[in-house]
């Protein structure tokens, strides 16, 4: 038989297996009365908008990229757990979804296996309770709307989570999530207090009933390799009633990548109530230099701290707008104010739906010596190329509460010894994915590029900004605990062998895994795992 056909034959073959695993799924499910309500299928007239209205990467928004069997859109916790049971008995790969934004889309699209989507969208619960600064928020949540009724109840309480509204707090709090705050409080998922989680057994099991090893393992080790993460439990942090901001921007002209230069000695090294970090993009053919800062008190106060520690910044009171905390998230989010303060902060944050949506790749690197001024000019020379057109370059500075964080303490492995994190992603616009290869290419480069000047064994990348390009074969698939090692230690550093140890516990199957999920030890760990109040089998 000819290889061409040899090909045929498996692809029909393998059709056949994807839609009988369909269709077996879907008979375990109808035992439910719920289903009607909550599932979608190709044929389904709203399957198509349910699918694309949570995309954020267009890249994977084609008719080549693999489709879902089955969506599900739960409206409550208990549903869940039959979704599990009746995937893990059908074969189907289960992918959970809560904002969408992850770079790689490895919440709605699976390279290899037939899936299912579990779309969380419904579980967006908020409940704050402010004499106990803390609060509950369902997966399906975003940080903007986390912000906003954080707000509702209290001008002084605020939670340390991302710059761009539209995030889902699943996928955020369980690979990190940092933003303006993190100085002064460090991640999100430094200030997560408890979560519920779903198993492979369909087991509903909180703090209490998880154990502290998976409870660790969940903030900051990535949800989706131990189970469907339905709420979190947060702990609230204090923020004046004034906050100012400024963004200060420069050219190369205007000696902009001297003063970057210069920036990497003073910004770790400021009064964790200030925060200045650096984006470079490109206007026309002019490469800008944006400082932007967030300080947690009124300019009369950071004006004297910046003369002193940065001066050649050059910031006088003009530059410097006074506001409350969540003025300044909407401020830094981008979004039209709208008609009205009030109606700008609903619309700009409660919204979930992007102003734009591109098509991207991104890297991100950790710097834990000050780099040299041609750095910076070479970072300029990529963004002034063709593809560099759209593309962002951005610093976040460390220090702080960031360095006082142990690597141990969660997951996430980077914190004291790094003077910032630096990011370039490339955006373009095209729709057809024709293009999409040259700025790949251009990301590529713009990682080459910046070798000498990061992170070594390893090289450290932020879980958040998922990269296919690490350790990942070309079925899309890891295929050994030595593969998944060579991402493992650039996103967990050390702690990746306590992941691998959590998750051979927990789902020594390995029914929840992606492209870059935890794998478990062949030889089933020692590690206990306490029993539950919950079952469902």
């Amino acid at each position: 038989m000819k290889s061409s056909s040899i090909s045929t034959l498996v692809l029909i073959l393998s059709c056949s297996w994807a839609a009988s695993a369909g269709d077996d799924f879907l008979h375990c499910l109808s035992q439910q009365s719920w289903i009607s309500n909550v599932v979608y299928t190709p044929p389904n007239s709203s399957y198509n908008s349910i699918l694309q209205f949570s995309i954020r990467n267009l890249r994977f928004d084609s008719e080549y990229i693999p489709k879902p069997k089955v969506i599900i859109t739960p409206e409550h916790e208990s549903q869940i757990p039959p979704v599990v049971l009746c995937a893990r008995r059908s074969g189907l790969e289960i992918r959970t979804r809560s904002g969408g934004h992850d770079f790689e889309g490895l919440s709605y699209v699976s390279l290899q296996a037939p899936f299912v989507i579990l779309d969380l969208i419904n579980l967006s619960e908020i409940t704050v309770n402010v004499d106990r600064k803390a609060a509950w928020v369902g997966a399906g949540a975003t940080v903007g709307s986390l912000y906003y009724r954080i707000a509702e109840k209290s001008p002084v309480l605020g939670f340390p989570a991302g710059f761009c509204p539209t995030v889902g707090v699943g996928g955020h709090f369980s690979g990190g999530g940092y933003g303006a705050l993190m100085r002064k409080y460090g991640l999100s998922a430094d200030q997560v207090i408890d979560a519920r989680i779903i198993d492979i057994h369909g087991r509903i099991l909180d703090r209490k009933s998880m154990g502290e090893d998976l409870f660790w393992a969940i903030r900051g080790g990535g949800g989706a390799s131990f189970g469907v993460i339905v709420a979190w439990k947060v702990r609230l942090v204090d923020v004046p009633e004034t906050v100012t901001v400024f963004t200060v921007t420069k050219t190369v002209e205007q000696n902009a990548t001297q003063l970057a230069r210069q920036w990497q000695y003073v910004a770790p090294g400021l009064d964790s109530d200030l925060f200045i970090g650096v984006l470079l993009n490109r206007v026309n053919s002019t490469v800008l230099f944006n400082f932007f800062s967030l300080f947690l008190g009124g300019v009369d106060r950071l004006l004297p701290m910046l003369q002193e520690s940065f001066p050649e910044l050059g910031v006088v009171r003009e530059d410097c707008i006074e506001m409350s905390w969540i003025q300044s998230v909407l401020y830094y989010s981008g979004r039209t104010a709208g008609s009205s303060p009030d109606q700008g902060l609903v619309e700009g944050l409660l919204n979930r739906t992007p102003e734009t949506v591109w098509n991207l790749k991104m890297k991100s690197d950790y710097v834990k010596e000050p780099a040299p001024e041609s750095m910076f000019q070479g970072i300029v020379r990529l963004l002034r190329e063709p593809e560099g057109l759209l593309s962002r370059v951005y610093t976040i500075p460390y220090g702080g509460r960031m360095a006082e964080i142990q690597e141990s303490a969660t997951p996430f492995p980077h914190r004291a010894g790094n003077l910032y994190k630096i990011a370039g992603v490339a955006y373009w616009q095209d729709r057809d994915g024709e293009d999409s290869d040259k700025y790949i290419r251009w990301s590529r480069r713009y990682y080459d590029y910046m070798t000498p000047y990061v992170s070594k064994s390893p090289r450290e990348v932020y879980l958040n900004y998922r990269d296919l390009d690490i350790g990942v074969n070309n079925f899309g698939r890891q295929t050994s605990y030595k593969q998944a090692s060579i991402w493992g230690m650039k996103y967990f550093k050390n702690n990746f062998d306590r992941l691998v140890k959590v998750k051979t516990v927990i789902d020594p199957t390995n029914f929840f895994q992606n492209e870059q999920s935890i794998p478990p030890c062949k030889t089933r760990s020692k590690m206990q795992f306490p029993k539950t109040v919950f079952s469902y089998e």
